[in-house]
């Protein structure tokens, strides 16, 4: 029984002691976190900026109704090539038809009257020719008189001729007078004829740009009962049919749409881009797009416009148009140039585009969950912080303390040690390392909560072989 009691003490003895040991070295473990680590690499970068929206063409119309009228005809079908200026749809217009008749009846007979009045004022100019000759022979006749009566005055002086053919003399010279006279009143006469045939004519000629006026406003008016093409183009959207009323635009509503017509030589993919992103974008970037409708197929193309105006998340409305202000999320919008689009695409497709806004060569990178953010008072020692709690800190120490510093964790000689860094492009999975990391250093990539709670210079094992498992 001795010998026996003796081996269960030494059993006893052993197990105490092997407990103590373990204890102890599960103890000295116990700071010790696990995480996993990556590799500073050298490799080439791009940075792309995701967005969605929808395929639409650079250019198209939206017809609508430019005055109220029942359709009667639609000479076109959705889908169906046009051409610039072809008929597409008319409209009820038979008040506007007979207001174009009318006026071209006004017109035709003011025309009439130009001509007539032309004619009297060519009337009037070979009147006027023809007594202007006439006063002409007066004044000449009158001359001719003239010098018959000096002679003949001179010759009865001197007792040289009878009184009878003095008489007749100053008879005919008298004559010649009045008949001067008359025809200074006749070609007075015509004169005035002339310029009363001039007026009517220039009034005729009035009218007639005043008619003409009014033929070119019937007939604009009659023409905005027919629908023609303004560009070249497919029609994408026509919703209405013959016998439907359409309603031109008010001050609060829109016109009636009559169809859309799309010029599908350049299409875009038009997208929304974060305000976050916005900043990055430029002319002419490469971008990818994919559309949901045609799976496995990427189309190229670069952007061609950038906006300027910020548009509501959750309204789709211009930032500018809201009375008050808005800290809600808002977007921009970017129009992207489809390089070689292919004949399947339809306007309306949603889309996804791919915008690639910067690239770097052999760029020194690190995962981007390696980064992370301190304060520069969590980096400082225990037992500095120890003091500083007890020793009040000034306004300026406290913050600066508070100092957010963007770095990441380096696992070197067993510990964690925090080291700031300046960032550049962002890839998909890899963060660009301007300053603070050589290439081949060991940097700390997770666990995403250990990133989190990490504490500088805190004693770590590295197990890659988690990451490797879950992914």
């Amino acid at each position: 029984m001795k010998k026996k009691w003796k081996i269960w003490v030494a059993i006893l003895v052993l197990a105490v002691m092997t407990g103590g040991v373990v204890y102890g070295v599960k103890k000295s473990q116990a700071d010790i976190v696990t995480l996993q680590t990556g590799k500073v690499v050298r490799q080439d970068l791009s940075s792309v900026v995701t967005a969605s929206g929808e395929v639409k063409p650079r250019n198209y119309v939206n017809i609508g109704a430019n005055v109220m009228g029942r359709l009667t005809e639609i000479l076109v079908r959705e889908g169906q090539t046009v051409r610039k200026g072809q008929l597409l749809a008319r409209q009820e217009s038979v008040q506007a038809a007979a207001d174009v008749r009318a006026q071209e009846a006004a017109l035709n007979s003011a025309e009439a009257d130009a001509v007539a009045s032309a004619a009297a004022v060519k009337a009037a100019d070979e009147n006027l020719r023809t007594v202007q000759a006439s006063v002409d022979r007066a004044r000449a006749e009158l001359e001719r008189s003239r010098l018959d009566f000096e002679r003949s005055r001179q010759l009865f002086s001197e007792k040289l001729v009878a009184r009878q053919e003095y008489d007749q003399r100053k008879a005919a010279f008298d004559s010649a007078e009045a008949a001067l006279r008359e025809s200074d009143s006749r070609l007075a006469q015509a004169r005035a004829q002339r310029s009363q045939a001039a007026a009517a004519l220039a009034s005729s000629e009035k009218r007639i740009g005043q008619l003409k006026a009014m033929v070119q406003r019937v007939s604009d008016v009659f023409e905005k009962y027919t629908v023609v093409s303004p560009l070249e183009g497919v029609v994408t959207n026509l919703p209405v049919r013959v016998g439907e009323t359409v309603v031109p635009g008010i001050q609060n509503s829109p016109a009636s749409l009559i169809m859309t017509i799309a010029d599908m030589s350049l299409i875009t993919a038009e997208v929304k881009v974060d305000e976050t992103d916005i900043v990055s974008m430029h002319l002419d970037q490469p971008a990818e797009i994919t559309i949901d409708a045609i799976p496995n197929k990427t189309f190229k193309g670069h952007v061609i416009e950038i906006g300027n105006t910020a548009i509501l998340r959750s309204t789709g409305l211009a930032a500018s148009q809201s009375a008050i202000s808005s800290q809600e999320a808002k977007d921009f919008k970017v129009v992207i140039a489809l390089e070689d689009p292919s004949a399947e695409i339809r306007p309306g497709l949603s889309c996804t585009a791919k915008i690639t806004t910067a690239t770097r060569t052999g760029a020194l990178t690190i995962p981007i969950q390696a980064l992370t953010i301190r304060q520069r008072g969590d980096l400082e020692p225990v037992s500095k912080k120890g003091v500083q709690a007890a020793t009040k800190l000034t306004p300026a120490e406290e913050k600066a303390r508070k100092e957010e510093l963007q770095g990441v964790f380096l696992v070197a000689n067993g510990r964690a040690v925090f080291h700031t860094v300046q960032t550049g492009i962002t890839g998909a999975t890899d963060i660009e390392v301007l300053e603070g990391l050589k290439e081949g250093d060991e940097v700390v990539t997770g666990s995403y909560r250990v990133i989190r709670t990490l504490r500088n210079e805190t004693r770590v094992k590295v197990n890659n072989q988690t990451e490797t498992k879950s992914q």
